[in-house]
């Protein structure tokens, strides 16, 4: 059976999200954003204006806001592991990320080691950043026009087109994949996280998971059985 596997990057592939930590230390706080994170979970506020609110928040420069990332946010234990055996048996590993491309990078090349990044051919699709460099005011700049920014689902369909498979599984954990969550054939959910209340409203099917030695394994029983 062949398999391709797509991932949110924030919360599921490292520990943290590291869009929530600059807004929680450096931006309007927890609080404010746990309050746009319930008018997104609601239907009431588009990710896109959300998750802008929470960046212009931030007035870090972002030379500044990456050094404090890379101090703090941690990978998910299993993940190399996972990445390591998708490698080996040709299974397409890619992020599909509401975050920003050169902060991923950042991240990735601390956490996993750019070169063995790519190796792995781990791919990163996501949004992007623009600096000024007059005033080093940087801001988001949106995969497309959606109200997403970032509709994961267009971007899942994308690759389907790209990688053919018999079965395509989704890594996530919270708000940003939420249009992603009816795309694949398997949607893994993060314990404990807003994705898996969001499925159970919606009745969106999910598998648990606490680590991605846990998504191995279950891709793994999948494949062969």
């Amino acid at each position: 059976m062949k398999a391709a596997v797509f991932s949110d990057f924030d919360g599921t592939i490292t520990l943290q999200d590291s869009n929530d930590y600059l807004t929680d230390h450096l931006g309007f706080g927890k609080e404010e954003r746990r309050k746009v994170f319930a008018g997104v979970l609601d239907g009431t506020k588009p990710f896109r204006e959300g998750f802008r609110a929470m960046l212009d928040s931030v007035h870090e420069p972002l030379d500044k806001c990456i050094e404090r990332l890379l101090a703090h946010i941690e990978l998910d234990p299993g993940f190399v592991g996972t990445a390591e055996w998708c490698h080996e048996k040709g299974v397409p590993l890619v992020v599909i990320s509401s975050g920003m491309k050169p902060i991923i990078e950042a991240l990735i090349g601390k956490l996993v080691g750019a070169e063995r990044a790519k190796e792995l051919q781990i791919e990163v699709i996501a949004n992007d950043v623009k600096v000024d460099e007059a005033t080093g005011e940087w801001h988001i700049v949106y995969r497309d026009d959606s109200p997403h920014g970032h509709d994961k689902a267009r971007t899942i369909a994308e690759c389907k087109k790209k990688f053919a498979a018999d079965k395509y599984f989704y890594c996530g954990d919270g708000v940003s994949d939420l249009t992603a969550a009816r795309e694949c054939d398997v949607l893994f959910a993060r314990e404990g996280c807003d994705l898996v209340p969001y499925c159970d409203r919606h009745g969106i099917p999910y598998v648990k998971f606490n680590n991605f030695t846990e998504i191995r394994e279950k891709i793994e029983a999948e494949m062969s059985g």
